[in-house]
C-alpha cells in the first residue's frame, strides 16, 4: 500500500494548482463585481443564501452536528491514523499539510477579520445547532479546511489508474467532501463563502504538503519502527481525549474516531513488539 501511495504522490504536478487559484480569483471576483470587499458587505451579500441554506441543512439538526466534527482535527486525524502503519507516506504528507492549513487559516481569519453569523445577524433568522460562535474569524472556514486537506490527501494516495475508476473516486470524494463542509452552514458557524474558500484553501494545502514532503523528506521519521514510541503516546493522548469528548457529548462520530484511534494503538504497539 505504500509503495503504491508513493508511486502515486510522484505523478503530481505544480499545475495541479491552476484549478483552485480560479476558484479563488472567481470568489473574488464575484465579491468585487458586487462590492463585497468589506467584511459587512461580504456578509450582506450572501445573507440571504446563508438563510435560507443554513434553514434546509438544518432539518437534520443530528446529522449536521455530526458531520461538522470531522472538520476537528483531533477527529479526522484520529480516523486516519491506522495509516501510520500501513501507508506511512501518506502521514508524511498529512502532518505537512495540516501544519502549513494551520498557518494559512489563522494568517486569513486575523486579516479578514469577518464577524460569524451569530455576530452580526439576528440569531432568531437562522438556527444555531451546538455552541453559539459570536467571534470575528468566519472567513476562511477552518472546519472546511482541515476537512479538504485530509480529502486532498487520501485522493491522491490512492487515485485509481483506469479513467472510470478515477473519476468514480474524485467524484465521491469531492462530494463527501461538500457534505461535510456545508455542515458548517447546517450549524449555523459559516456563511457559503466561508466554506468555498475554505474547500479551496484545504485542497491547495494539500497539494502543497504532499509536494514539500516528497521533494524533502522532513517527516521520513514516521516510518520508522524506533519511533513508534512517540506515535503510541500520541495517539494514546488522542485516545484519552476523545473518551473525555465521549463521556462529555457522546456522538456516534467520536465513538468513530476513539476505535479508530485506539486499532491503530493496538496495530502500532503490535508491530513495535514484533520487529
Amino acid at each position: 500500500m505504500n509503495s503504491k501511495v508513493i508511486e502515486n504522490y510522484s505523478r503530481l504536478k505544480p499545475s495541479f494548482f491552476i484549478l483552485p487559484c480560479l476558484i479563488l480569483a472567481a470568489v473574488a471576483g464575484f465579491l468585487y463585481f458586487h462590492d463585497a470587499l468589506d467584511a459587512k458587505a461580504y456578509v450582506y451579500v450572501q445573507k440571504d443564501f446563508f438563510i435560507y441554506l443554513n434553514a434546509w441543512l438544518s432539518q437534520f439538526p443530528q446529522i449536521q452536528y455530526n458531520l461538522t466534527q470531522l472538520g476537528d482535527a483531533l477527529i479526522s486525524l484520529s480516523l486516519l491514523s491506522i495509516f501510520i502503519v500501513y501507508a506511512p507516506a501518506l502521514w508524511e504528507s498529512l502532518i505537512s499539510v495540516s501544519l502549513i492549513s494551520l498557518i494559512i487559516s489563522s494568517g486569513l481569519k486575523n486579516l479578514f477579520s469577518v464577524p460569524r453569523p451569530a455576530a452580526i445577524l439576528d440569531t432568531n433568522s437562522f438556527v444555531i445547532i451546538g455552541q453559539k460562535l459570536p467571534g470575528f474569524s468566519s472567513l476562511p472556514s477552518g472546519h472546511s479546511i482541515t476537512i479538504f486537506t485530509s480529502l486532498t490527501v487520501l485522493l491522491f494516495a490512492f487515485m485509481p489508474e483506469k479513467p472510470l475508476h478515477r473519476q468514480i473516486w474524485i467524484t465521491s470524494l469531492i462530494s463527501a467532501g461538500i457534505v461535510m463542509a456545508f455542515s458548517r452552514v447546517g450549524v449555523g458557524a459559516h456563511y457559503p463563502l466561508d466554506v468555498m474558500v475554505g474547500a479551496t484553501i484545504g485542497y491547495t494545502s494539500g497539494l502543497a504538503g504532499i509536494l514539500v514532503s516528497r521533494h524533502y523528506k522532513i517527516w521520513s521519521w514516521v516510518s520508522n519502527k524506533r519511533y513508534y514510541p512517540v506515535l503510541m503516546l500520541l495517539i494514546l493522548g488522542c485516545s484519552i481525549s476523545l473518551i473525555i469528548k465521549i463521556i462529555d457529548e457522546p456522538l456516534p462520530v467520536f465513538f468513530l474516531a476513539c476505535l479508530a484511534s485506539l486499532f491503530s494503538l493496538y496495530k502500532i504497539t503490535h508491530a513495535y513488539i514484533q520487529k
